[in-house]
């Protein structure tokens, strides 16, 4: 018999549930700050998508200290691991660089020729696929901030239709969660698993590579064709791409990267190598722009806070998680993504004992497969909203709009764990 919740994890789940259904809420209060300007300020905070969690979190923090005392509060902030967060914060800011942006360009112009379209289709379909497929070895956070700046600079602004953009962003969030299960250290879901249940490179590529692959390359080529009357408007030279930063500055910057990725677990290695970037960039600054330092503190920060909020979720998720048969959790775990984190789901699913094979994989795949869904289902998701809403009416992506526009993708995906061999 399940043991009864206590007043803290109740108090936690309804602050968890209040935090969830503000992120539904933002763009409401994004339209308030544009009719009522005398409290804009106020609006446009409570509007910001990637400060909702942080705020939810310090509610939360500040209702444990009044029941439980100060001691217990912020004894519990200090058992929270945000060592992600911060991997996030620092892998954002060195991949949204422009030597590393410039590199990217040029390397996806030059496959872009290699395929039968004009240029704008062309490169718009190997951004979406080749660019969330690296996150398998750069990580799914540097690659969604790579592919959304490339589509940002290209393809977003204010005369490009909105169903261009709101069909964009659902196959990037969607093939970003997918795209980073080539290999067992790069999504956040798979990263939380492999090494307790033993899943190396050969294992991801035979049950999960594959089929992630093909699904992207689906999504990808379906948006083109979608959109197909959007991009052939645009200019067949759209924003060609020609690497003028020197080779030497280029190879820095992807040796910055390399490293911490190499250390993604180890904050005081990654945090060090962040201040030597920071120092380098500062050497070399007439080859960089403004790097994205605000952007990337408040993608912690949201991430920071789904941190402290999730860690008094497992009360209910955990048996949850255990009680589905296989089918059934696969469904489940993908529906579950779209109100958590998805690599908090396959952690609390790691903790239960006797878990069978097929079991296992449902867990991951239905983790990933709704990975796209919302702006929380995934921890590079607020990297993209925070890149792209400004693109977006009013500054402000609806969380409906995504959870519409990322549901086609997110059937080619479930088509593809499910029915597909192996």
């Amino acid at each position: 018999m399940t043991a009864m919740p206590t007043a803290i994890q109740l108090t936690a789940t309804i602050v968890f549930g209040l935090a969830v259904l503000h992120t539904f809420s933002t763009k409401a209060f994004e339209h308030l700050a544009h009719v009522r300007p005398k409290h804009a300020g106020l609006w446009h905070l409570l509007g910001e998508v990637e400060a909702v969690f942080g705020f939810w979190a310090i509610v939360l923090l500040l209702l444990l200290a009044v029941m439980s005392g100060p001691a217990a509060s912020m004894e519990y902030l200090q058992g929270r691991n945000f060592t992600e967060p911060a991997f996030i914060f620092v892998i954002m800011v060195i991949a949204a660089s422009r030597p590393v942006l410039d590199f990217a360009a040029a390397v996806l112009d030059s496959t872009a020729r290699l395929l039968p379209f004009r240029q704008p289709l062309a490169t718009y379909v190997s951004i979406l696929t080749l660019g969330p497929i690296l996150g398998s070895f750069i990580t799914e956070p540097a690659a969604m901030t790579l592919s959304a700046l490339l589509l940002r600079d290209r393809y977003f602004g204010t005369a490009t239709p909105r169903l261009f953009k709101y069909a964009t962003i659902g196959v990037l969030f969607v093939n970003v969660s997918i795209g980073g299960t080539l290999t067992p250290y790069a999504a956040p879901p798979v990263l939380m698993v492999a090494e307790s249940w033993g899943w190396d490179i050969g294992f991801m590529l035979q049950h999960f590579g594959w089929k992630a692959a093909l699904a992207c390359v689906v999504n990808a080529v379906a948006a083109g064709f979608l959109n197909r009357a959007f991009l052939s408007s645009l200019p067949n030279d759209l924003a060609a791409a020609r690497l003028e930063t020197p080779w030497q500055v280029v190879f820095v910057h992807i040796l910055f990267i390399a490293l911490v990725v190499t250390a993604s677990h180890h904050p005081l290695v990654f945090i060090g190598a962040f201040l030597l970037f920071l120092g380098f960039t500062e050497a070399y600054r007439q080859y960089q722009s403004p790097l994205i330092l605000r952007e990337g503190l408040m993608v912690a920060f949201f991430l920071a806070g789904l941190v402290v909020l999730g860690g008094l979720q497992d009360w209910w998720l955990q048996p949850l998680i255990s009680g589905l048969a296989p089918t059934a959790l696969y469904y489940g775990a993908t529906a579950l993504t779209a109100i958590t984190d998805n690599a908090a789901l396959t952690y609390l699913g790691s903790l239960v004992e006797g878990m069978s094979d097929e079991a296992k994989y449902a867990l991951v795949a239905g983790a990933v497969t709704g990975g796209g869904l919302t702006v929380i289902a995934n921890a590079p998701n607020p990297a993209g909203i925070a890149i792209l809403k400004g693109s977006f009416e009013e500054g402000a992506v609806s969380p409906l709009g995504l959870l519409l526009a990322a549901t086609p993708p997110t059937l080619v995906a479930i088509a593809a764990f499910r029915l597909l061999p192996g």
